[in-house]
């Protein structure tokens, strides 16, 4: 039932390199475009293979947290531009995942802020979303980010946020909001960013799995 990887780091740094990682993309209901930055998660697979030593692979699965193999991954990625909507057995699901070991990357593509912010509510109303200061651990884990996320696209012009959701302790949520990470990992001819903006983007997603696999 459930196999998340949930204490990678016993395994020591060193050790990384011989623990495959997989990543899925979450489905979920709502209208949003779940679907959205296809060559996204391939790119940055394939970059920290080759810059992080680490056995990064996507799977080309799109999941739902109903699915029998949600609890495989031990880090989903979620994105879209529209609404987002989770079932009361979806939210069970993905709470247990969470409080399991699990680990969510949320990547605003530029208009799920306010059904995602009401989602994670739904999900843990117990619980604050907190925009993490610029020191945390994964600004810093494998590339140094000492103003936090990196800006990738303009949408409202605000500066780039990242904001956590954790649970005794450890980050199981983690939104980036205004800066569109995943556009950044995209094929270069899709938004044509600058190389410097893709290579930002693409470092702060290894930090990401990085810092997924060590905690």
């Amino acid at each position: 039932m459930l196999v998340l990887l949930t204490s990678l780091v016993v395994f020591g740094i060193e050790n990384l390199s011989s623990v495959p990682f997989t990543v899925a993309q979450l489905k979920y209901d709502g209208g949003g475009d779940w679907y959205a930055n296809p060559s996204a998660l391939p790119n940055l697979m394939e970059f920290v293979r080759e810059n992080a030593g680490i056995p990064a692979v996507y799977t080309g699965k799109y999941v739902e947290p109903t699915d029998d193999d949600f609890f495989n991954y031990p880090m989903i990625y979620m994105t879209g531009h529209g609404n987002v909507r989770f079932s009361d057995k979806e939210l069970e699901r993905l709470r247990t995942y969470l409080t399991s070991g699990g680990f969510l990357h949320a990547d605003d593509n530029y208009g799920m802020d306010v059904s995602f912010r009401r989602e994670m509510e739904r999900l843990f109303p117990d619980k604050e979303m907190v925009e993490l200061p610029f020191d945390h651990e994964i600004y810093h884990c494998f590339y140094d980010f000492p103003n936090g996320l990196p800006k990738i696209h303009e949408h409202d012009g605000k500066p780039p946020k990242g904001f956590g959701i954790f649970h005794e302790g450890r980050l199981v949520v983690f939104y980036t909001y205004e800066t569109d990470l995943g556009d950044g990992w995209e094929d270069p001819d899709v938004h044509k960013d600058p190389p410097e903006k893709r290579e930002a983007a693409l470092k702060m997603g290894t930090n990401i799995i990085f810092y997924v696999m060590t905690h």
